[in-house]
C-alpha cells in the first residue's frame, strides 16, 4: 500500500474517446495490485432517470470499478442533466462551476484511498465557467495527466495540441492511452510509432475497437509494472 494518496487527471484527445473506460481500466487494474480506488468525476453533463434518481453513465462505471464506498457528491459534485458544453450546462442551470468545491471533494475522497482518479470533461480546455477550463482544474488538484488518444484520422495533431497546452499549464504528463475508436483506421501502426516518439511519456496500454466499454478487460491491457513505476515516479519529491 502508499504511504500517502495519489492521484491522476485524465484527460482526453477530445470528446467520446474512452476516458471513462480507461479510467475505470486503471481502477480496475490498480485495485488489483492491492490499492484502495477511487474514480471522481467532478462534472458531468447528461444524465437519465433511474428509479427516481438522475444517474450519469460515466458517474456510475467509475463508481462500480472502486473498491471504496464514499458519499456520491464527492465523486460528483456538479451534475447536469443536458449532454452539452459544460459551462453552458451550468448556465442553463443558473448555477456556476466552482473549482474549490472540487478540490474539497476531491481532498476527502484522497483522505479514505491510495489512488484516486479525476476524470475530466471533453478535451483539456473545455470550459467549465467564463474564466475556467479542465485544464485549470488539473492546476488546481496538482495532478500529473494521464492522456487517452483516440485513435481515429486527426489524432496526432490532436494529441500534439494537447500536449502544448499541457506543457503551458506547466502540468506533467504521466502516462498515455491509444484506445482505438475507430477500427478501421488507416495506417494505425505508423501513427502509434509517430504517437510513441512524440509524446514524451510511457504508453501505458494499447487498447482494441470494443464495441461496448468493457473496463474489466480493458484493465487486462495495462501493463502493472509501469503502472507500479507512474505511482513511483510521482512519490518522488520534485
Amino acid at each position: 500500500m502508499l504511504n500517502a494518496p495519489h492521484g491522476f487527471f485524465i484527460a482526453g484527445t477530445d470528446t467520446h474517446i474512452g476516458k471513462t473506460l480507461v479510467a475505470a481500466a486503471l481502477l480496475h487494474a490498480y485495485a488489483s495490485l492491492g490499492y484502495r480506488v477511487l474514480g471522481m468525476k467532478p462534472v458531468a453533463a447528461g444524465a437519465e432517470l433511474i428509479d427516481g434518481i438522475w444517474v450519469n453513465e460515466d458517474v456510475a462505471m467509475l463508481r462500480a470499478a472502486a473498491n471504496v464506498q464514499v458519499a456520491p457528491e464527492w465523486l460528483n459534485p456538479y451534475l447536469f442533466r443536458e449532454a452539452i458544453a459544460p459551462h453552458i450546462a451550468a448556465d442553463h442551470k443558473g448555477v456556476r462551476i466552482e473549482i474549490p468545491r472540487i478540490r474539497a471533494a476531491y481532498d476527502a475522497l484522497a483522505a479514505q484511498a491510495d489512488v484516486v482518479l479525476v476524470e475530466g470533461v471533453g478535451g483539456l480546455l473545455v470550459p467549465l465557467s467564463e474564466h475556467k477550463d479542465a485544464a485549470d482544474l488539473a492546476v488546481a488538484l496538482k495532478l500529473p495527466l494521464i492522456l487517452v488518444v483516440g485513435m481515429r484520422l486527426g489524432c496526432i495533431n490532436h494529441a500534439l495540441l494537447t500536449l502544448e497546452a499541457i506543457a503551458a499549464r506547466g502540468l506533467k504528463l504521466a502516462g498515455w492511452v491509444a484506445n482505438r475508436v475507430d477500427p478501421a483506421m488507416a495506417a494505425y501502426h505508423e501513427n502509434l510509432a509517430t504517437l510513441s516518439r512524440r509524446l514524451p511519456a510511457p504508453l501505458l496500454a494499447e487498447l482494441p475497437h470494443m464495441a461496448s466499454a468493457d473496463p474489466q478487460r480493458a484493465a487486462h491491457f495495462m501493463s502493472p509494472q509501469k503502472l507500479t513505476a507512474m505511482l513511483n515516479n510521482i512519490s518522488k519529491p520534485e
